[in-house]
């Protein structure tokens, strides 16, 4: 191929063959990828049908690639806005209306005006409307329930909760890495000879 590819990055996997994360997708551009295999720090599973060029040698670009080592995901996932959002599948808390994360806010269900705090279990997913209705009153002044008591999950959870928002960007040589759990097709048995 003569110029170099704009769009072929390269899924990474844990050492045990999973995404290191599903939301977002655990994706490396494709020098990253490049610069890691001759590194030795990972084993391609799957190529792209592209080659990169240097003055002294070729390669196919890799499509699929596991960590050597393995990377340990913590167990308590970090507090952000984007993470409650996973945690609440991007659902708001009070009207359960599924919104995209631009418009979204995190709403305090004890307002921090009344003494409650900034943490997974005071914080929901809120879109602007309820938000703004709720304001810095209780639940109860306003007439509004929770879907769901807020909790820490685990960054289990959060990864699983991911996987319900596929990216984008799919290469057909990822699927089998991306649902390595889910139930493979019956295929015909020919008998055997």
């Amino acid at each position: 191929m003569s110029s170099i590819p704009d769009n072929a990055p390269a899924l990474v996997l844990n050492a045990d063959y999973r995404p290191l994360s599903y939301f977002p997708l655990s994706v490396w551009n494709w020098q990253d990828a490049i610069r890691a295999v001759f590194r030795s720090r990972v084993h391609t599973l799957s190529l792209y049908d592209r080659k990169v060029h240097s003055p002294s040698c070729e390669m196919w670009l890799p499509s699929v690639i596991a960590l050597k080592d393995y990377v340990s995901l913590s167990r308590r996932p970090a507090f952000t806005r984007f993470n409650v959002f996973l945690r609440d599948l991007f659902c708001c808390q009070y009207c359960k209306v599924r919104f995209p994360a631009q418009d979204l806010t995190f709403d305090h269900v004890i307002p921090r005006s009344r003494g409650g705090r900034t943490s997974w279990e005071n914080v929901v997913t809120a879109c602007s409307r309820c938000n703004l209705h709720k304001g810095n009153r209780m639940l109860g002044e306003v007439g509004l329930q929770l879907v769901r008591t807020p909790y820490m999950p685990t960054s289990f959870e959060l990864q699983e909760n991911g996987r319900a928002f596929p990216p984008n960007y799919l290469h057909e040589s990822w699927r089998d890495f991306l649902y390595w759990d889910s139930e493979l097709e019956d295929e015909p048995r020919t008998p055997m000879a």
